[in-house]
């Protein structure tokens, strides 16, 4: 797992930012796994201000992480208008090619079952962006999710819709269940990029970076993971005991891009 530590959140953004615009030019018709939440906005911001300069993405593809269950997609905190508001309008991203969950389906499992085969159909995950929740959430696998799981239903902890209750009018409105990309779907992308800032993802960050591989943590599956990269600022690097070491290793890796440079 590649660590980078950053001095802030627009660090971080311009960071993750920079790996999506780099693989997108290398591979126009790249397909894009996009998170919602706090942590990845700011990775949004930059990527806009990259397509406004000039970057192309008319063949960009992208899948989102989860949705609730039960929220109609015009509901202003559906992740189809989260994603749509904030993703395929900014990026300017064609809106077919932007997928999510249906979380309204009669069929649930059906729905789920659908989503991953119209992800192996787009060829799969090129670079998959993360968020990580307090509790060590990625997507919405929840502690003790299954390290083997693919897109399902999954009940939100207390944790998870405590969290996310800033974003409705009342608590209770916030939707118990949702649909989540399983473990093993994230698994499969061929690149992860996870992000996260400020000191209450500091706790998360310690356990999924050097912890052991559990379900109680979901996000350290991503040690599994053969190019997995963590790029927080320092708030939510405060807890890595070996963040020296992380900060000389990326060191090294700018050594070398400035040497490639110059050659």
């Amino acid at each position: 797992m590649e660590v980078v530590i950053l001095a802030d959140e627009r660090e971080v953004g311009a960071f993750a930012a920079g790996r999506i615009a780099s693989m997108i030019d290398k591979h126009p018709a790249t397909v894009l796994g996009v998170a919602t939440g706090s942590s990845p906005q700011q990775t949004y911001r930059v990527l806009a201000e990259q397509v406004d300069a000039g970057l192309d993405v008319s063949r960009v593809s992208a899948f989102a992480l989860d949705e609730y269950v039960g929220l109609s997609r015009d509901h202003p905190q559906s992740y189809h208008q989260v994603i749509a508001e904030t993703v395929t309008e900014p990026l300017g991203l064609d809106p077919s090619r932007v997928h999510v969950p249906d979380g309204m389906a009669l069929d649930l499992d059906a729905a789920c079952a659908d989503y991953e085969d119209r992800i192996a159909a787009a060829g799969g995950i090129d670079l998959q962006l993360l968020g990580i929740g307090a509790n060590g959430h990625i997507g919405f696998n929840e502690p003790t999710s299954s390290l083997a799981s693919r897109t399902r239903v999954k009940t939100l902890t207390a944790r998870t819709r405590a969290d996310n209750a800033r974003f409705f009018d009342d608590p209770d409105q916030v939707p118990r269940q949702c649909l989540t990309q399983g473990l093993a779907t994230i698994l499969d992308a061929h690149t992860t990029v996870l992000v996260a800032t400020g000191t209450a993802k500091a706790r998360a960050i310690a356990r999924i970076v050097e912890g052991p591989v559990q379900a109680l943590w979901p996000g350290s599956v991503l040690q599994l993971h053969r190019r997995a990269t963590v790029v927080v600022d320092e708030a939510a690097a405060a807890e890595l005991e070996l963040a020296d070491y992380y900060r000389y290793t990326d060191s090294q890796r700018r050594l070398r891009e400035a040497e490639r440079r110059t050659d």
